[in-house]
């Protein structure tokens, strides 16, 4: 039978056919289509023609798409829907793709025919996106080595092929832990425990073929149960597992891996004439420099600590009131936080719950996409890689924009958080694409359905970076979509999550599960009136790990990460009952890839942006006004990295913001 994944796909907008597609189709279609890549850049390098753009690097932009098809293909259902084999081909073309890749930015011929480009770049005449693309290009094939010869250059292959054999060992040892563990709970157990967390326990244990509910290391299992359960030793059991993933010993252990891959960045930083690897990475970032990105941290890093200190005192009494002793402890935190939200805010989470159904919530993203992009949804009935996924096509004015697919629910076999990726972008070169954009998020499987606060604003986090895929329209799909500073990328998703929090956003679609009523408008005050409890906590545990990320990436890596880090934490005076959101052995934002290490800071850089951008919407009276919509997308989403991107908020708002913009908006400093 012939390869379904190297046929035309005669399919709804090109979609792949997951439902004719095996693993072992995987293999020996990466295989034809490394080998067909390989072809098609000997060809450009070889040619005896003079160098010119279209000959090289629209040449390089064309190249390489059926690799691009196998590969979108394979890494969405290794990502979402892993198995033995699935894992097993991951190990396998990694260090290979890491080989293919170094051998391209290592082809001296191809990159002197580019670097003639850029010597004569005044002269070819090129529009401002072409020039753009060739100085990108050159700036790539620099910092991946292609200047070493010799030694220095056979080095660099060698560091990049381990860094990718390491990364993917550090995802599946994270995968497993996370799908190994779980906690059995007896109908005792369940006593405290509100009803939408007992029935997604119970589903939690059908998905692991058992009759009972169990708690697993899911952030929307195990943040709920912490909150809730008032058997103080199962929280901390729950919290303990949830902490000590990657670290539980045994061939899934992940502290020697994060040992080697930091030894090996500063190594690659250093063959390129870099003082750390952070001065390396940060160099092409927004911020530009570590001290840059410290600045900002720090900045926020004490105002966060006193609220969280203060928070701490009251959160303490409260357990000395229950009659136990002792200091508060992380497993104490989230319990306390929610009883005090109860009586402070009149909040609980049980009776929120009900108001936030995911089908609703996804209706609300599109329905705001809609008002302020003239976006539309229609459900698509295609087969996709696993029963849960959903698609729908995305037009405007009756044109096709899109195709989006949303894989919500958490499953053993998917790995944790939430992402979006594309599994093809924008481009109108060689020809016109459009966007084939995935979220994928892990919450907890219910009939309905039912979101925490965060849970909804995590779906519209996503959908704001599947925004930014959708809108794009540029030329080459190298610049197009998500495809801009790691810094930047985050503005347009943390931009749409403000429209979870608009109030008539809330009223239409804050809808009760069972009797279908709208949120009650004392509850929506209460809401929106407690969008900033605990801020303290979560902004510490997150400038805490971004701190973490930065020191590891200076100086001389770590022999032991696990002590740098406590060293880093008693440093900055981390508050003992409160950890890292992502400790050193299951930061898969830093450890996976190269995509957030030195740059878990762009979150917060992001966010000193986004809480600007949003006051633009309320200057104009309406979260919904036309013009500042249209020249959001003008300048932002439509632009992906064709323009700097300090030059595309510039356009957008005149001028850059502060960060008291951010302070005010998590209510650390008064407005």
């Amino acid at each position: 039978m012939t390869n379904p994944l190297l046929q035309d796909w005669d399919t709804p907008f090109e979609i792949a056919p997951f439902d004719r597609i095996a693993d072992t189709d995987f293999a020996p279609a990466f295989d034809a289509a490394l080998a067909e890549h390989e072809g098609e850049v000997a060809a450009i390098a070889d040619t005896p023609e003079p160098p010119t753009f279209a000959n090289t690097i629209e040449a390089l932009e064309a190249a390489g798409k059926l690799l691009d098809r196998v590969l979108g293909t394979f890494f969405t259902v290794a990502g979402a829907d892993s198995n033995e084999a699935r894992e097993a081909l991951q190990r396998a073309f990694s260090p290979r793709l890491a080989a293919h890749s170094a051998a391209i930015t290592g082809n001296k011929a191809l990159f002197r025919r580019i670097e003639t480009l850029w010597q004569d770049r005044e002269t070819l005449d090129l529009t401002p996106e072409q020039a753009r693309v060739l100085m990108l290009t050159r700036r790539g094939f620099v910092r991946s080595g292609a200047a070493l010869t010799g030694a220095e250059d056979a080095r660099m292959t060698e560091i990049k092929s381990r860094l990718a054999v390491l990364g993917t060992e550090f995802t599946q040892n994270l995968l497993a832990d996370e799908r190994d563990w779980f906690m059995e709970l007896s109908e005792a157990d369940l006593d405290g425990l509100p009803a939408f967390l007992i029935a997604a326990a119970r589903e939690a244990g059908r998905e692991k073929g058992l009759d009972g509910p169990v708690i697993t290391t899911s952030r929307s299992l195990a943040t709920p149960f912490l909150q809730s359960s008032p058997r103080r030793a199962l929280r901390e059991k729950v919290w303990r597992a949830f902490t000590s993933r990657g670290a539980r010993g045994g061939k899934t252990d992940n502290r020697a891996i994060a040992a080697e891959i930091l030894a090996l960045r500063k190594e690659r930083a250093a063959l390129l004439g870099y003082d750390s690897f952070a001065d390396y990475k940060l160099e092409t970032e927004m911020a530009g420099t570590p001290s840059a990105v410290r600045e900002l941290l720090m900045a926020v890093w004490e105002p966060a600590k006193a609220r969280a200190g203060a928070d701490a005192k009251v959160l303490e009494e409260m357990l000395h009131a229950d009659g136990l002793t002792g200091p508060l402890e992380p497993w104490d935190w989230h319990y306390y936080a929610a009883r005090r939200r109860r009586a402070e805010h009149d909040m609980d989470e049980a009776e929120l719950k009900p108001y936030l159904q995911l089908d609703r919530m996804i209706e609300a993203a599109f329905t705001c996409a809609n008002r302020l992009f003239g976006l539309t949804f229609a459900p698509l009935d295609i087969p996709l890689y696993h029963p849960d996924c959903r698609a729908w096509e995305v037009t405007r004015n009756g044109a096709h924009v899109a195709v989006f697919i949303g894989d919500y629910f958490a499953r053993g076999s998917k790995r944790s958080g939430a992402w979006c990726s594309a599994m093809r972008g924008q481009a109108r070169f060689p020809q016109g694409q459009a966007p084939v954009v995935i979220n994928v998020c892990n919450f907890a499987k219910g009939d309905p359905a039912l979101l925490s606060y965060d849970d909804a604003r995590t779906l519209f986090h996503e959908f704001g970076h599947a925004l930014h895929q959708m809108l794009s329209d540029v030329t080459y799909e190298s610049i197009s979509g998500t495809s801009v500073a790691r810094d930047f990328v985050e503005l347009p998703s943390q931009l749409y999550e403000h429209w979870l929090e608009v109030p008539e956003v809330l009223r239409e679609f804050a809808t009760h599960a069972e009797t279908g009523e709208p949120m009650p408008q004392a509850m929506l005050d209460k809401v929106l009136e407690a969008a900033n409890f605990d801020q303290g906590f979560q902004t510490v545990e997150y400038v805490a790990s971004a701190l973490v990320d930065l020191e590891f990436h200076l100086g001389d890596p770590p022999a032991d990460p696990m002590q740098k880090q406590a060293e880093i934490l008693e440093e900055i005076g981390m508050p003992r009952a409160i950890a890292m959101r992502h400790a050193t052995p299951h930061f898969a934002h830093v450890f996976s890839g190269d995509g957030y290490s030195s740059g878990y800071y762009s979150y917060m850089w992001s966010e000193v942006m986004d809480a600007d951008a949003f006051e633009a919407f309320r200057e104009a009276g309406d979260a919904f006004d036309a013009d500042t919509a249209q020249a959001l997308e003008d300048n932002i989403l439509s632009r992906g990295g064709s323009v700097e991107a300090a030059e595309l908020y510039e356009r957008f708002r005149g001028r850059l913001p502060g960060v008291e913009a951010l302070l005010k908006g998590r209510g650390l400093i008064a407005a």
